[in-house]
């Protein structure tokens, strides 16, 4: 049992690191359950301090991770109708797999940037850029996090 779970917890933090800057998994939170499946085992013992802060941390990394390019859209000075739109390419692109995941704030803060603009297609792409920009930001992010994660893992395994 004890070498199970040694394995699925590589296996979820490997996977965790991948999800990351693959759209299609939740890499933080893959990562967090990685670290947690460790602590169960004999080889590691986290306090518990240590993994509400770490959990918390990954579940707010998990909820700017769809708000960020919203938010990048607004700070770019676009409009409401623009980070509406890149908040629901974030969420619809999740339901078209990983090219969406990618390209769904961009084109949502596109789409609303135009309508709310009439039809500026300049305004609207800078506007996309920057929620794409966001979307960058995040997946970097949530990179360093998982790499922290396993960095805390390997420590404690070894």
């Amino acid at each position: 049992m004890e070498i199970a779970l040694l394995v699925l917890a590589v296996i979820l933090l490997i996977t965790g690191i991948l999800g990351s800057f693959l759209p299609v998994l939740p890499g933080p939170p893959l990562s967090w359950a990685g670290l947690l499946l460790l602590h169960f085992t004999k080889g590691a013992e986290f306090s518990t301090a240590f993994l509400l802060i770490t959990g918390l941390i990954t579940l707010v990394l998990t909820v700017v991770d769809y708000v960020l390019p919203s938010w990048a859209v607004k700070k770019r000075g676009g409009t409401k109708l623009g980070e509406r739109g890149a908040l629901i390419g974030a969420l619809v692109g999740v339901l078209l797999g990983p090219l969406g995941i990618i390209l769904g704030p961009f084109v949502g803060a596109f789409i609303g940037e135009y309508i709310a603009n009439q039809g500026d297609h300049g305004h609207a792409l800078r506007i996309a850029f920057s929620s794409f920009v966001g979307f960058l930001l995040s997946t970097g992010v949530k990179l360093v996090w998982c790499l922290l994660l396993a960095y805390w893992f390997l420590k404690e395994a070894f």
